[in-house]
């Protein structure tokens, strides 16, 4: 499969809160390193980051533009309160190794009324 259709799937799953596909998606020691936490290695790791901000807020992920270039999938999106992101997604074998997201956590917090910690 391709970065991009890896993506999609990343998408729909991350849309119906499906941890169980999501953590499929991913290398058994892939990274995922949004900008405003430190990085989250490996699969069980992941795994738990998604549980934990499922169970913390509802989000979804709306699609503005999607890329691909070689390895990489990139995706600018936004959601329906407004708020902005860009995710970087680099995938080997059919699997996410690498993810880097950039967003607005201080407008995420309020917006969920989530501590500013």
């Amino acid at each position: 499969m391709s970065p991009k259709e890896i993506l999609c799937q990343w998408v729909e799953a991350f849309n119906n809160a499906d941890v169980k596909t999501l953590v499929a998606l991913y290398d058994d020691n892939a990274t995922n390193h949004q900008v405003a936490n430190e990085p989250v290695i490996g699969k069980t790791a992941i795994k738990k980051m998604f549980e934990q901000e499922f169970s913390d807020a509802k989000m979804t992920c709306i699609v503005d533009n999607m890329f691909e270039d070689g390895q990489w999938a990139i995706m600018e999106w936004k959601d329906p309160l407004g708020l902005r992101g860009c995710g970087f997604f680099q995938v080997a074998n059919d699997k996410i190794i690498f993810q880097r997201g950039y967003w607005d956590k201080l407008s995420f917090l309020k917006q969920h009324n989530l501590p500013l910690a």
